[in-house]
């Protein structure tokens, strides 16, 4: 099919090509081969009178016409998929769908076990694939790598719908042979001089790295371990005097399997909601609205579990 004598089809591969900036990897992604795919760029180029990707040392980058098509592009398909070509109506039982989920490590020891076993009562075909919340989410929505992410509500996208799925606050965790585990408390004096470890996601850009600093870790003067991970925080604690500020669900988890205590923050309280999110153009994706509702159904099963008290 042409549009203003475009063949459409070329619109798949040149989606390709600007997401890949390769030709080969664009080809293994459509199933072409590589000379198939050097055609394919050859009259995009011819159409668009344009190089679209040039060679700059061993790799392709995207010319200036280029990087204003990409987006645009995406977004064409997204639609075309959303209406077109996504079912009308979605039965678990019949699908071997594969969802891409964007979470952090927290999420995914935490909710992403009841999200899998809820499906599983449902399908035994769908698919499931984790991967981290990238550092420009709006392009992991935008391009179709993530179909749903969840993510802290200040680190949402204003441009896409979200879903308030639960409230979690912050403790601290201590080892059990730690001086504040054997009295019993921990104060703020005591909070202010200890040594800390804080969660530092790679993700993140300068200014909201700040921020996330600056919200968790207020008069915490020593920081003398960063890790990149939620999970290995209570694991750096352990035989240590240090602290390590942590999401209250996950360190109830942590607590069952390592020498850990767990006490309320000795400053305010802070308490972190996490949303779902979604493209704005797959709102009505029949997939997705199930997905968005067995979310919710998990973290309704998530909370009922025992071990939900918070010692002070």
């Amino acid at each position: 099919m042409r549009f203003q004598k475009l063949d459409l089809n070329l619109l798949v591969a040149l989606d390709a090509l600007l997401r890949e900036r390769s030709i080969s990897r664009a080809a293994e992604q459509m199933h072409l081969s590589q000379s198939a795919m050097s055609s394919s760029l050859a009259r995009l180029r011819t159409y668009f009178e344009d190089d679209l990707l040039v060679p700059v040392g061993r790799k392709l980058e995207l010319t200036s016409r280029a990087e204003v098509l990409k987006e645009a592009v995406r977004d064409i398909l997204m639609r075309v998929d959303t209406t077109i070509a996504t079912p009308p109506q979605f039965d678990p039982s019949a699908s071997d769908r594969r969802f891409q989920l964007a979470v952090s490590d927290y999420t995914a020891a935490t909710l992403i076990p009841h999200v899998l076993a809820l499906a599983e009562k449902q399908s035994r075909t769908l698919r499931f694939d984790l991967i981290p919340v990238p550092g420009r989410p709006q392009r992991a929505l935008e391009s179709g790598d993530a179909d749903l992410m969840v993510i802290s509500r200040p680190y949402a996208l204003p441009d896409h719908p979200t879903e308030m799925l639960y409230e979690d606050e912050l403790c601290c965790v201590v080892c059990n042979s730690s001086r504040f585990a054997r009295s019993g408390e921990l104060t703020l004096e005591q909070y202010t001089a200890a040594g800390h470890v804080a969660v530092q996601p790679p993700a993140m850009d300068k200014p909201t790295l700040e921020n996330w600093f600056k919200e968790r870790y207020v008069k915490a003067e020593r920081i003398e371990v960063t890790t990149f991970s939620f999970v290995s925080a209570p694991y750096l604690v352990a035989g240590t005097e240090r602290i390590a500020i942590m999401h209250a669900r996950l360190a109830r988890i942590a607590r069952k399997s390592l020498p850990v205590t767990l006490f309320a923050l000795p400053t305010p309280p802070l308490r972190m909601q996490q949303v779902q999110q979604w493209h704005r153009h797959r709102t009505r994706d029949p997939g997705l609205i199930w997905l968005r509702g067995l979310m919710h159904e998990a973290v309704v099963r998530m909370d009922t579990g025992p071990d939900q008290d918070l010692p002070g």
